[in-house]
């Protein structure tokens, strides 16, 4: 009597789990989400998230808190997540450099973004920016090429850090160029820029958004842009493809994950939210304010094939240059 009693009860109460789960999905949220940002507070991934966790929490009607965990590329934020209850209550704004670059250059990482991750929207790929120090003689990449052969080695490009896309962005030029240049990583993108205005670096490869009013303020050149067509905000400045190197083509990407585990239902009105955000011109606007292009929403395949292609370039950048960071 007592293992039937016991035998009831346990059919009784996977019934009534089976039954809860559907209804908790179909009421969330119904407490805060949390938004992990893995990098510093203040930068431009931190505003991204910010500007999306805003946009959520209206869409949501709940309360969307953003928490930086900066750290190591990413992976302390990206750990963080990874290891979070998949209940839809923890939210990532993951980069190419988390997804992409750092499993191509640590062999040993505390997350996997393949199993650990469903990556529910890319909001935003954007181009980068070959700038330059006024006092490097040069206002075209030809030139640039040429200045550079002449000084082998005596010139530095500066990047937010060893192993991103910005480092990574320098040597794939210096590698299609034939040129010889000393990279030097900082903490952060906003250090390297303070060198780079300054004069103690030459060069950088910078984010659009950072770049630009350096650029239009006259106080660093534009040689040109990573993308592989011109830009609105830059119209006169070419290409890198065009100006020698066609099969140049850098951008970081950013986009919004979750545990991997995630309830479909759950998964599915997140990605409905970001969907809507990226089709609402108000929110498309105040991405391009900050120099993020807005991408237009994408199907979970189009997502899927989108990081495909993309860590397939890079693989064969990180294993022609021989890079690895363990």
């Amino acid at each position: 009597m007592q293992r039937r009693a016991s035998s009831l009860f346990i059919v009784a109460l996977t019934a009534l789990l089976a039954a809860v789960q559907p209804a908790h999905a179909a009421d969330y949220p119904t407490r805060p989400i949390k938004l992990v940002v893995p990098y510093a507070a203040g930068g431009p991934t931190d505003v991204l998230g910010r500007i999306v966790g805003e946009y959520l929490g209206r869409d949501l009607k709940q309360v969307v808190v953003v928490e930086n965990k900066a750290g190591a590329q990413g992976a302390i934020g990206a750990e963080a997540v990874a290891r979070s209850d998949p209940d839809g209550y923890t939210l990532f704004v993951t980069a190419a450099s988390i997804f992409v670059l750092n499993p191509l250059l640590y062999k040993k990482l505390p997350y996997d973004p393949a199993t650990d991750f469903r990556l529910l929207s890319v909001i935003t790929d954007a181009p980068m920016i070959m700038e330059v120090n006024p006092s490097v003689p040069a206002k075209t990449i030809a030139e640039f090429v040429a200045y550079a052969k002449k000084n082998p080695g005596k010139l530095n490009f500066g990047s937010a850090g060893t192993g991103g896309t910005v480092h990574l962005a320098g040597e794939m030029f210096k590698q299609m160029a034939g040129v010889e240049m000393t990279h030097v990583p900082y903490k952060g993108a906003g250090p390297a820029l303070q060198d780079l205005l300054s004069g103690n670096i030459q060069l950088m490869f910078d984010t659009l958004g950072t770049a630009l009013p350096p650029v239009k303020s006259g106080m660093l050149r534009a040689l040109g842009v990573s993308s592989t067509a011109r830009i609105p905000d830059l119209p006169d400045l070419p290409t890198i493809a065009e100006s020698g190197y066609p099969d140049y083509a850098v951008s970081v990407w950013y986009g919004i994950a979750a545990p991997s585990k995630v309830p479909d239902e759950i998964a599915g009105k997140i990605k409905t939210s970001l969907d809507r955000a990226l089709n609402d011109e108000a929110f498309r606007a105040s991405l391009v304010k900050i120099g993020f292009p807005p991408l237009r929403a994408k199907s979970q395949a189009e997502i899927d094939k989108f990081v495909d292609t993309d860590r397939a370039r890079w693989a064969g950048v990180v294993k022609a240059l021989n890079i690895s960071l363990d």
